[in-house]
């Protein structure tokens, strides 16, 4: 026979475990629209036009008369395409290389013997602990001296490497038993075939994250391009918007000005949702041991 006091108790419990379960995914809905509402401005602002938008004394949350001029002539008054050229040219590259060189790396620390090989990694890791702003001045000074200012090389070659991914896909390898690397030594398969043929495919969900996020990187770059791009065709979308933003289209004209950051952000958040399983699993191996 059940006992009135336990009962009693347990439907205490379950009433507590509601409320608090209500209040966390209230707090979780508030803080969702939160951070969804510039988006949601952003687009409603690029549908306006420009008489409407004008004419608001108090932002409407809404349009009755939606329009798609802000975009053609967002396409028509600068060089947007050029700049979503410049900028796929820019992560293409960039990406490709840097995900040559980090697999490279992150093997050789992972898996062969080489003297010195814990000091070299500790030394490489302790370049985290410099501040960006010394790192971009450096290379600031390199590209310069080297003339490859306003040149895809110039952009390109001081984002090629990344020692916090080296580090995360070097974890990654590690977590891939040591016995399977014996066993091809045995076979006679050489270090080079075994990434190839056994790490990467295992490591697969790693590479895709970090493709995606150097992706998102590149993507997002504006401080480096700022710095040794003065040629407008050199600029990213970054460096475009931003001079949209200065020049009078962008100061007299908002609804034409968020249309271009909408036709810039989409891609983002496109690859995002696409990938976003991928990346939360990448992450989550990362560190991952066994």
């Amino acid at each position: 026979m059940t006992d009135p006091k336990e009962m009693i108790l347990d439907s205490g419990d379950a009433v507590k475990s509601r409320i608090k379960k209500t209040a966390i995914y209230f707090f979780l809905a508030v803080w969702g629209l939160m951070v969804l509402f510039p988006f949601y401005w952003m687009i409603l602002t690029s549908f306006k036009s420009l008489g409407e938008y004008n004419a608001e004394n108090i932002p409407k949350f809404f349009t009755l008369s939606p329009t798609l001029e802000n975009y053609i002539e967002a396409f028509t008054s600068v060089n947007l395409l050029d700049y979503i050229f410049n900028t796929v040219i820019f992560t293409v590259l960039t990406t490709l290389i840097m995900i040559i060189v980090i697999t490279f790396a992150a093997f050789a620390f992972a898996r062969l013997e080489f003297r010195g090989k814990d000091l070299l990694f500790t030394l490489i890791l302790s370049l985290m602990m410099i501040p960006n702003e010394l790192v971009v001045i450096t290379n600031y000074a390199t590209i310069t001296n080297l003339d490859l200012r306003n040149t895809f090389t110039g952009l390109i070659l001081p984002s090629v490497t990344s020692v916090f991914y080296v580090y995360l896909l070097k974890e990654n390898f590690q977590s891939v038993p040591d016995q399977l690397y014996y066993a091809a030594k045995v076979d006679g398969t050489s270090d080079l075939k075994y990434l190839f043929k056994v790490m990467i495919p295992i490591c697969k969900p790693t590479l895709i994250t970090v493709t995606i996020l150097k992706v998102i990187e590149c993507w997002n770059s504006y401080v480096w391009p700022r710095l040794v791009t003065d040629d407008e065709n050199y600029f990213l979308v970054s460096n475009g918007i931003q001079a949209i933003r200065e020049s009078g289209l962008g100061r007299d004209n908002i609804p034409t000005m968020m249309a271009a950051v909408v036709v810039v952000s989409v891609p983002l958040i496109v690859i995002f949702l696409i990938f976003k399983k991928k990346i939360i699993e990448g992450v989550s191996r990362g560190g991952t041991k066994g």
